[in-house]
């Protein structure tokens, strides 16, 4: 069952490659010989049908870990690969619905971006810890990633709209934002690449440092651009002999590992700009601008109610799982509803920002730009959930 479970995370990574590259070949190519409509249903076609078999791979990854471990949401890595394969399924459903060919070759990158950042965790099977071993796990977790993924489709879309209204106006500040957002984005694949490059050179360091009277260790698997709070070098594995870090962590981060996952968002950070920088310099354009070409014959209308259409899905389902089933959770675990722990508040302001979204749509009339923008910071919010109070904050959720 293990193996199984094995083959099956390979076989779903690359396949949802595949359909990303399929989908960029969809809009990208020129299709000289059987003319760009026919190339475009083509390469499409085959975008979508590999996404759905990766999809099958996919259900067959998570139900052997269910069968290994009794679960497959409790940490970083099931969590990030559960939320990258509810965004395969939201994309495809919303591409039946609208046949959003383009959407794919942005969509799917995003699946293959957030699973090659959840593979970079720990990926055995563990016990789960007690305050886990409850049914309603799966119920929370679960469809609060998949309210999530719908979410994510929903910024898909509006990061496309952006894209396009940017390449048609050039609006000056608009553009710089956009710029901004991504960098953001390639801060996610600097960090992967970064994981990939001192893994490969098992890179590993370990300090010991007491919190709260208890000597505990951290160990690091990237150079430490920041220690932990008055650690001390217990063992280091390293190529190059970088051991010491520039500077330590404050003393109130006492989370699990917290100053080690700092250090991962710190690396994401520096990576991501170094990635940024290096494509400037060889395309000698903004990032936006060489993504433009694959969008500019898309219909703007069109675009922006994917982009609504995936959050008024994901937005009640969120709502169940990150509110509803949390709270119901929470009572019957620690006897209280609510208790503002970093994560359940970052998950009500994730609540109330969607619903606000919802409010100014439908109320105000904020349709096109002002929706787009609103998608995209959507997301933003979302992954500072997933990555900043789950890295940097320690609280109840510290497990994860």
């Amino acid at each position: 069952m293990e193996q199984l479970m094995q083959v099956s995370l390979g076989a779903m990574f690359f396949l949802y490659l595949l359909s990303a590259i399929a989908f960029v070949m969809a809009v990208t190519g020129k299709g000289s010989r059987v003319g760009k409509e026919v190339h475009t249903r083509r390469w499409g076609r085959r975008g979508i049908i590999l996404a759905l078999i990766g999809i099958i791979s996919n259900i067959i990854f998570i139900a052997s870990r269910l069968m290994i471990g009794g679960h497959f949401t409790s940490n970083m890595f099931e969590f990030t690969s559960f939320l990258a394969f509810a965004i395969a399924v939201a994309f495809v459903v919303i591409f039946f619905i609208y046949r959003a060919i383009s959407m794919g070759a942005f969509a799917m990158p995003l699946v293959v971006i957030l699973l090659a950042y959840a593979i970079n965790f720990p990926t055995e099977v563990e016990p789960l810890i007690p305050a886990l071993q409850s049914y309603w796990l799966h119920i929370h977790v679960t469809t609060a990633a998949l309210g999530e993924g719908a979410l994510s489709v929903g910024f898909v879309a509006g990061l496309v709209y952006l894209i396009r209204w940017v390449g048609e106006d050039h609006s000056t500040r608009t553009a710089a934002w956009l710029e901004v957002v991504m960098a953001v984005i390639l801060m996610f694949v600097g960090f992967v690449a970064a994981s990939f490059t001192f893994g490969a050179l098992d890179y590993q360091v370990t300090y010991k440092h007491v919190v709260d009277g208890q000597l505990m260790a951290q160990e690091y698997d990237m150079p430490p651009i920041a220690g932990p709070f008055d650690g001390e070098l217990l063992e280091s594995q390293t190529p190059f002999g970088w051991t010491q870090p520039f500077f330590e962590v404050p003393e109130w981060m006492k989370g699990e590992n917290a100053a080690s996952k700092f250090n991962s968002v710190l690396w994401s950070i520096i990576a991501g700009l170094i990635l940024y920088g290096l494509l400037r310099l060889l395309f000698r354009k903004r990032v936006y601008e060489m993504l433009y070409p694959v969008v500019r014959k898309m219909n703007l209308e069109n675009v922006d109610e994917v982009s609504y259409r995936a959050i008024a899905i994901g937005y009640p389902i969120f709502t169940l799982g990150a509110l509803v089933f949390a709270m119901i959770w929470a009572h019957e675990a620690w006897g209280r509803f609510w208790g503002w722990d970093p994560k359940e508040t970052w998950a009500l302001i994730t609540w109330l920002y969607y619903s606000a979204y919802l409010h100014f749509r439908l109320s105000r009339g904020w349709h096109g730009l002002k929706s787009a923008w609103m998608a995209v910071g959507g997301f933003l919010i979302i992954m500072i959930n997933l990555i900043v109070v789950n890295f940097v904050f320690a609280g109840l959720h510290s497990y994860a």
